[in-house]
């Protein structure tokens, strides 16, 4: 029973004091490791020691072997615990395990848990026989797994389905009254500001605390907020009587008077302390931060935050690394969230999933507003056990996320009519889309009664016609939109009419863009881009248009870059096989040209940077004949109105910044090239420098100005191709040019089933890390020639067979249902000649020429007597094939 009430308003100065009666430490370190199935008392296994974060599928998601491990296996680590715990009650938490979770202690069952993405706790207090003295030993076996089940989301996505315990394990002692722990591994204290204006706000609390005490005792619940300068501003206390061996629930409103309101540019954050008190002493402390804002969408007006109409920009995020899959210390979680930042974004979309806590606490922290999703994906199972594994995963997000300010989405389904397992037109279709509408309804109704004061969001792809039919756009709050115009299709020009069909389409709900990308390759360039090579130059061109689209519509509530950084997706393929390339990053977190936009657009700071600065050595092919240098152009990005650009200390022009980028053409020249950007913003001059080392292909290879040294050449494509490991840049193939170089004969392979490739193949071709050049190639070649001085030379040819009907599983993120590939073998055999010598009698891709895989040659070549080196080609069945050549001279 409630006894008193009393509010206290303190302006005193003073710091929260953490209760000695919670302890809680990781327990990270010495963990046992098998990878396979045991029983709990196997005796005759041999583990392997690891630490958590620990996955299993570190490097078999990145190999040529399709598929990865999605099985089972098991973890063990001992625990000892001090007699001093006697009186207390005994937890284990872990923040997450892949996917599915049975937890032993001392060989008996204690809990299990579905779902990869969510924390849990184990109440191991009645498995520990407590000694007078010393420690007792506690052995924990945790049998885990990964594996596909039809009753577990998600069901197929656009990313890796990492098994292990990938995130941090704690132990955890408690008095024997402490706040709630069995509410889905919550704190226990939930907090809600209905109201919020810059003059109060009102806030309420709800919880409870368990007891498990043998007799009635009076317990104090007392609040107490401190502002971000440590002050403490509110103190609230309620007394309870608690009858012991049980859960007692509380709830209060206070109102405090002028608060200092939280946003992106001010994250004014607060601390919430909560805490018990039996018998004048305090048994348990928890604290939450908590932010006070208010915000709203309007599906004609856009966004707005305190009042204000407010831009959200920023991207979605995956939580894996590369060489680290999704086992991640809280360093690197955090540096993303420094990235986003850094770039101006103030809005991140958890995708698809929930994250480690660290990621939303730094949104709290830095200012970042976020929305966070259950990973309902592609499809959903019909049966009353995913409905189930939904609504608890659903429950378990919002318990553990609730008390953070950033938060102001709750998401719960992507992309769902993707990949149905039903075909329109058949009698299971409308009872499919019938049991997503349930599904959603009772997932939406859910968030609704327990969070009536954040948006609920659904997100969807495509045209949007079947979200529509299944009447899911009138279940949430907002709807999300997932598009890729002039990426899986179309033309990115065309995103505003894409944008005013989709607004259209939704009516009076709010609409966002979730997603939206092109895939960048930082080592592919192009100068004149094509839709899907690749290239740095085609993404960042993509990013431009899709921004100046969204400026000019205030009906978009935001825009969210698909992906801040690469992250791994085992099936896919091209130029980075097993990664989404979509990121503003590599998957290293290394920045791309598309960062370096947003930072010139979005950013706050004074910024200049000089585009593809990582690619530092380049070659070219000089135009004219004796040229000493070579033009290309240089990408400068700023938020300056202004830009100059010097080359080797010479002033190139100054330029006005358009959409936040000026190019100039720079004259490079053989060997050092220094570029310095320069900008002035505010009165405070900014630079940027690249060093970049340029070799010059002459037009006539016997040019004496410059020797001949090396050529590296990709066929049937026209991009330009660095290998950072190799130190090797590849150039695209020319047709051939009297003393010069070239292909003679032969048309540039495209697939047949697909307009989404201007040419070269999707496949990941095996056995190789340079699949951007096995992927192209011309188809028909008669010959290739170097007029080249005379010489030794070593010369390398490449090979791929790129049509084969290997059968390959559908892609999950082939967004616009597109059949590609050409799924069709044919026989070819040809012989190959260098300077009338037969090397090769018969290349066949019955024998040595493996479809799919690489294929090279190399060898030693002379160039006498002024004749240079001509490699042919001639068929003997079907159609010859050259994917890439190099030449290097020896001597």
């Amino acid at each position: 029973m409630r006894q008193i009430v009393t509010i206290i308003i303190l302006s005193s100065f003073c710091f929260g004091i953490q209760a000695q009666n919670r302890v809680q430490h990781t327990i990270n370190s010495n963990w046992g490791f098998y990878k396979g199935n045991a029983d709990v008392d196997d005796q005759d296994i041999s583990w392997h020691d690891v630490t958590i974060p620990h996955s299993w599928n570190v490097d078999d998601v990145m190999d040529d072997e399709p598929g990865y491990y999605r099985d089972t296996a098991c973890y063990k680590k001992d625990l000892y615990i001090p007699s001093e715990w006697k009186d207390k009650q005994v937890f284990i938490i872990f923040d997450a395990i892949g996917i599915n979770a049975d937890i032993y202690v001392n060989e008996t069952l204690a809990r299990s848990h579905t779902g990869a993405y969510t924390s849990f706790n184990v109440d191991i207090t009645d498995y520990i026989d407590f000694t007078e003295d010393g420690n007792t030993k506690v052995r924990l076996f945790i049998r885990a797994n990964n594996t596909f089940t039809d009753d577990v989301a998600p069901l197929s996505a656009d990313f890796t389905f990492f098994g292990g315990i990938y995130r941090d394990v704690h132990l955890l002692a408690l008095d024997k009254v402490h706040f709630r722990m069995d509410q889905y591994n919550s704190k226990g204290v939930f907090w809600n500001t209905p109201k919020v204006s810059e003059k109060s706000v009102k806030i309420v609390l709800n919880g409870a605390f368990s007891s498990k005490l043998a007799k009635m005792k009076e317990v104090s619940v007392e609040h107490i907020l401190y502002s971000k300068n440590g002050e403490k501003v509110l103190s609230h206390i309620e007394a309870y009587k608690n009858n012991g061996n049980e859960t007692t629930p509380f709830s209060c409103k206070i109102r405090l008077r002028k608060p200092e309101l939280w946003s992106p540019e001010n994250p004014n954050l607060y601390r919430l302390v909560s805490r018990l008190e039996v018998d004048g002493k305090i048994v348990d402390e928890i604290e939450n931060p908590i932010a006070f804002r208010w915000f709203e969408f309007d599906a004609e007006e856009g966004f707005s935050l305190n009042g204000e109409p407010y831009h959200l920009v920023g991207a979605s995020r995956h939580q894996d690394y590369e060489n680290m899959g999704n086992a991640l210390d809280d360093a690197l979680h955090l540096r993303d969230i420094e990235l986003l930042k850094e770039m101006g974004g103030n809005f991140l979309r958890i995708a698809h999933y929930p994250q480690d806590e660290t990621i939303i606490q730094a949104c709290d922290r830095m200012g970042i507003l976020c929305s966070i999703e259950i990973p309902l994906v592609n499809a959903i199972t019909q049966s009353e056990a995913f409905f189930n594994n939904a609504e608890f995963m659903l429950r378990e997000m919002m318990a553990q996320y609730y008390n953070h300010p950033s938060l102001i989405i709750w998401s719960y389904m992507n992309d769902i009519f993707l990949r149905m397992p039903v075909e329109e037109g058949t009698a299971e279709y409308a009872p499919y889309l019938n049991s997503a509408n349930q599904l959603f309804t009772r997932l939406d109704n859910i968030i609704r009664k327990n969070d009536p004061y954040r948006y609920t969001m659904m997100v969807g792809h495509g045209g949007g016609s079947v979200y529509k039919e299944a009447g899911l756009i009138d279940i949430p709050q907002l709807f999300g939109w997932n598009i890729y115009t002039g990426w899986y299709g179309g033309r990115s020009s065309r995103i505003g009419a894409t944008l005013d069909r989709r607004h259209e389409l939704c009516g009076d709900v709010p609409i966002l863009v979730t997603e939206y990308g092109a895939d960048a390759d930082i080592r592919i360039h192009n100068f004149d881009p094509d839709r899907f090579d690749k290239s740095v130059e085609y993404a960042t061109d993509y990013h431009v248009e899709y921004m100046k689209a969204f400026y000019e519509r205030k009906f978009v509530n935001g825009m969210m870059v698909w992906n801040l950084a690469d992250f791994s997706s085992e099936s896919r393929t091209e130029t980075t096989p097993h990664v989404n390339a979509k990121g503003l990053l590599t998957i290293d977190r290394e920045e791309k040209d598309g960062y370096r936009f947003y930072k010139a657009i979005i950013g706050d700071k004074p910024y200049v940077g000089i585009g593809s600065k990582e690619w530092n050595f380049r070659t070219d092919l000089a135009k004219e004949e004796n040229a000493g240098f070579v033009e290309q152009p240089v990408q400068i990005f700023s938020n300056a109105s202004e830009v100059e650009l010097t080359h080797n200390g010479a002033s190139l022009a100054k330029k006005e910044t358009i959409e936040g980028i000026a190019t100039f053409m720079v004259p490079f020249k053989q060997g050092d090239n220094q570029l310095l950007a320069k900008a002035t913003i505010n009165d405070v001059d900014i630079t940027d420098q690249a060093d970049i080392d340029f070799t010059i292909i002459p037009k006539k290879l016997k040019s004496e100005s410059l020797p001949f040294e090396e050529l590296n050449v990709s066929l049937g494509d026209k991009r330009f191709y660095t290998d950072y490991i190799r130190h090797e840049n590849w150039l695209p193939a020319q047709e051939y040019i009297s003393g010069g170089w070239g292909y003679i004969g032969g048309d540039v392979y495209k697939m047949e089933s697909t307009n989404r490739h201007s040419y070269g193949s999707d496949i990941n071709i095996l056995n190789t890390d340079l699949d951007a050049i096995y992927a192209t190639q011309i188809e028909g070649i008669e010959a290739f020639r170097f007029d080249v001085p005379d010489g030794i030379y070593t010369l390398t040819l490449h090979f791929a067979e790129l049509r084969s009907d290997i059968e390959r599983e559908e892609l999950a993120y082939n967004l616009d249902d597109e059949n590609t590939g050409n799924n069709v073998s044919v026989k070819r055999v040809f012989s190959i000649e260098v300077n009338g010598q037969v090397v090769i009698p018969h290349l066949s891709n019955k024998e040595q020429l493996i479809p799919e895989h690489a294929t090279s040659f190399k060898m030693k070549s002379e160039a006498k007597n002024g004749n240079g080196l001509i490699v042919t080609f001639t068929p003997l069945e079907g159609k010859t094939i050259l994917n890439g050549i190099q030449l290097e001279r020896i001597r």
